[in-house]
């Protein structure tokens, strides 16, 4: 698989960047303004160095989805060196900002990206923290997103000059990377029909840039919405695709009958593209009612799957259902990892993939053949169909593998599965009875004496064996970036962010956050040579923090509240 990720962009591109870059804390012509930031500076500017520059340019590092970067300054043996070179406060940059962060950084040029809670974007100088522009959500925006149970956004896309943000009230954004104005703004709806938030859906997702496309999907399949993925041209954001794929019949067709609830199939993580081959791998959400099956008979396909479509088309190449006729929310929604890895002593590239049921898939990447066939690392596995009553489904609908992402190291052909131990309490309805939630039907309260946790699984591509297990102090909903150097850094939600020697499955490094909860993974990058990692915090107290060796060791406190809503979608 080729790095064509890392770009070594020159100086004049940095020195482009200082000359557009506007001193507002709010760049978003069509929003009123928000309060003043106490980063932002009347003269902020991208002076980063001579401008060599290694990026974090995708969602998920490289359009591959690998997180594995090739960095190697920070080391097993240097690691303990690591500390924070800069910080910002969310609420203090804008006090309107929403608890929470779920937010996946990415970095360009030395430019550092990142979202928060209700769609604000920030981009920093990289290296020293400096604000270069903040667009913030309008009214319209607000209004509509006012009463979203969930309200997370994991990221946007670079390209072109050009960030785009997939919006709460399901439009599609384009914000000028020098200025942090609004380029263009469109609404899903004109291109796919039925695309609102008075039907259901909404967005927390990252779009993905692919040859001057912009791939998309949805969230809300809990409301008994169709699930979907859509291309639109970067250019202009017109559509780049005919018709959407549908992940699920329309209303009153097939499976999908009458009932207002039924639907799902939801694609809530951002996809993966082969660049040999134009393929995108996505994986599908559960089918709505959630714990409720007698008006959608069958299984239900294309949910709970990893789908494989042509990228230029959207055409159905294949598809694999990991879970069928589910009834325990045990959406397949995390984004799948494309790798060319060791198997059986041949090198073959493989689409992998987790999923909350709490087993793990490899799959053929051209046909989806099941090469390792729902490998278990959930502690537990137990779901009976529910009853009115209500019972214990394990690992729980927020266990297993949620959106967090995996990453794949070459050097030991480990591929690491960020797992969470959350039993859940599934109510069922009774026949001809069709009770909904914010989850489509009912999840009723948990035992006091059951503890969440997370577990680190280590898969030997090799055999499909589990190499080694470890349990985590809390949940693992941030997922893993991992180095050349064999070391692999991830957060719990605690807020500890820790090392991890891929190779012994032994912590050499951990950190407590000055934020709360961490609930994604860090981004990794370099510039003029020297690594930093970026990470963003949530809970109460919402951050982003940048580390590299010789930064400061002081470290945080624990949080004391739990974690923040968002793990559906």
């Amino acid at each position: 698989m080729s790095k064509k990720s890392l770009t070594v962009a020159s100086a004049i591109l940095a020195t482009s960047l200082a000359l557009s870059a506007c001193s507002s804390s709010n760049n978003n012509e069509a929003s009123p303004s928000a309060s003043a930031s106490p980063s932002a500076s009347p003269s902020a500017s991208a002076s980063t160095g001579t401008g060599t520059f290694e990026n974090f340019p995708n969602v998920h590092f490289d359009l591959a989805s690998t997180r594995h970067v090739p960095f190697t300054e920070i080391t097993k043996e240097n690691v303990n060196e690591l500390g924070v070179i800069w910080s910002a406060d969310f609420k203090q940059l804008d006090s309107t900002i929403p608890n929470g962060n779920q937010n996946f950084t990415m970095v360009v040029d030395g430019v550092l990206y990142v979202t928060t809670s209700k769609n604000h974007v920030f981009a920093f100088e990289a290296t020293t923290g400096k604000q270069l522009w903040h667009w913030a959500p309008d009214a319209e925006l607000m209004e509509n997103s006012k009463n979203l149970y969930i309200v997370a956004n994991r990221g946007v896309a670079v390209a072109e000059g050009q960030v785009f943000m997939l919006t709460l009230d399901n439009r599609l954004i384009a914000i000028d990377a020098k200025t942090g104005k609004t380029t263009k703004a469109i609404k899903i709806a004109d291109a796919v029909d039925g695309v609102t938030v008075a039907n259901g859906y909404y967005e927390t997702t990252a779009p993905v840039y692919y040859k001057g496309n912009l791939y998309i999907g949805s969230s809300g399949g809990d409301n008994g919405v169709r699930g979907f993925v859509m291309a639109y041209k970067a250019s202009d954001l017109s559509p780049a695709w005919d018709t959407p794929f549908w992940t699920v019949p329309p209303k009153g067709q097939d499976w999908l009958k009458t009932a207002i609830y039924n639907g799902g199939g939801a694609v809530w993580c951002p996809i993966t593209i082969d660049e040999e081959t134009g393929i995108m791998y996505f994986g599908t959400g559960n089918p709505a009612p959630d714990f409720y099956g007698a008006d959608r008979p069958g299984a239900n396909p294309y949910t709970d799957s990893v789908v494989a479509l042509d990228s230029s088309n959207g055409k159905l190449i294949w598809a694999e259902q990991e879970i069928s006729h589910d009834l325990w929310d045990y959406d397949a929604a995390s984004t799948p990892m494309l790798i060319k890895a060791t198997i059986n002593g041949a090198e073959r590239k493989v689409v992998v993939h987790g999923g909350k049921s709490g087993q793990w898939w490899a799959l053929d990447a051209a046909t989806g053949e099941r090469i390792y066939d729902g490998v278990q690392f959930a502690k537990k596995i137990d779901h009976p169909e529910p009853t009115p009553e209500g019972v214990l489904i394990y690992p729980g609908v927020y266990g297993g593998q949620n959106y967090a992402p995996e990453t794949y190291d070459p050097e030991s052909n480990y591929v690491l599965i960020p797992g969470i131990e959350a039993p859940s309490m599934a109510v069922g309805q009774k026949d001809g009875e069709e009770k909904v939630s914010p989850f489509g039907t009912t999840i009723a309260e948990t035992p006091a004496d059951i503890i969440p946790y997370g577990t680190v699984t280590a898969i030997d591509m090799n055999t499909g064996k589990i190499a080694y297990q470890y349990d985590t102090d809390d949940q693992m909903r941030g997922g893993f970036t991992s180095t050349a150097t064999g070391i692999a850094f991830y957060g719990e939600l605690n807020g500890k962010f820790r090392a991890l020697d891929i190779k012994s499955g032994k912590i050499i490094w951990e950190f407590q956050t000055i934020g709360d909860n961490i609930m994604s993974a860090p981004s990794i990058f370099t510039v003029d040579g020297k690594e930093y990692i970026a990470m963003t915090s949530g809970g109460t107290k919402p951050k982003v923090m940048v580390f590299a060796l010789g930064g400061d060791k002081t470290q945080g406190t624990a949080p004391t509240e739990g974690a923040e809503a968002g793990a559906h979608g």
